[in-house]
């Protein structure tokens, strides 16, 4: 792995350009990134939402959210509160996958939210995403929480199941 590896809460720069790197890999669904940037950056600036990068030589390669508002979060209840903290965003640039700097930075964002005082964290996962469902059991996400249907920007209805892990 580099030496010039760092995980830290992302500033509104690296989000803007982390943001716009997404957009431009969207495809199809760029009407959906676009609201999501500019809704997530609103949630930063709010303080609903703490956004973790991995950056590499300088470059934002890997991230993940905290919700730590239920404003910020579809189906909140159960999924995030004073103690409990919804997780999102799970994302590495695709050539980097696989080679430790999500672990690393998902240690990170959970040491840093245990000592914000988060006890609880939580994620969302489509039923039929077996792949994503597994690497979330092998970070401890295997409390089953509830099911629930979500909405992007665009109309499109996902189901989603929801898991919990403790973080004491």
């Amino acid at each position: 792995m580099a030496e010039h590896y760092i995980c830290k809460i992302a500033s509104i720069e690296e989000m803007d350009a982390k943001w716009d790197y997404e957009i431009a890999h969207s495809g199809e669904d760029r009407e959906n990134w676009v609201v999501w940037k500019k809704q997530h950056i609103e949630y930063f600036k709010q303080g609903y939402t703490v956004p973790y990068y991995g950056i590499l030589d300088g470059t934002a390669i890997c991230e993940a959210t905290a919700m730590v508002n239920p404003k910020a979060v579809q189906n909140s209840a159960g999924l995030v509160d004073g103690r409990t903290v919804y997780l999102s965003a799970f994302r590495t640039v695709e050539r980097l996958r696989g080679k430790g700097y999500f672990s690393r930075l998902f240690h990170f964002m959970i040491d840093d939210l245990r000592q914000k005082g988060f006890t609880k964290a939580t994620l969302g996962v489509e039923p039929l995403d077996v792949k994503n469902k597994e690497i979330y059991a092998h970070y401890g996400f295997t409390e089953a929480i509830k099911s629930g249907r979500e909405y992007f920007p665009d109309g499109t209805v996902i189901d989603v199941e929801y898991y919990g892990k403790s973080l004491v």
